[in-house]
């Protein structure tokens, strides 16, 4: 499973941006996907995630961080997650990660060691 993040980039605080995350596998039903991020000297943190069945209905898990700022959605018949983020803060600045399993069990979305699938990752950064 390769996974392939876009749409990062510098926007000034209170601002948007819509990252991507096309899998090249021939379907992500059955995966769990999420969003990661790391910023300059810290640890990589939980962002967002959907759970293995369903579709965009079932990305309900956030960071309390991000809840009501950011949106993951999921275009199963695309083989693409989104993560929609509005509000942006300077703190948002990191490195984003994209990341897949198909094993993964619900009380491990939010574990970044339970993934075994990872983009390259996509640099936001916010300005103040």
């Amino acid at each position: 499973v390769q996974l392939q993040a876009s749409g990062g980039g510098l926007v000034q605080a209170g601002g948007s941006l819509r990252l991507s995350c096309a899998a090249s596998i021939r379907t992500i039903r059955g995966y769990a996907m999420a969003w990661f991020r790391q910023a300059p000297g810290k640890e990589r943190e939980f962002v967002a995630a959907c759970s293995r069945t369903g579709g965009s209905g079932t990305c309900t898990y956030y960071a309390d961080s991000v809840k009501s700022r950011f949106t993951m959605s999921r275009d199963n018949a695309k083989n693409t997650v989104y993560l929609q983020m509005n509000s942006l803060k300077p703190e948002d600045t990191a490195v984003y990660y994209c990341a897949a399993d198909n094993s993964i069990i619900a009380s491990h979305y939010r574990n970044d060691v339970q993934y075994d699938y990872w983009g390259q990752g996509t640099q936001v950064t916010v300005s103040s």
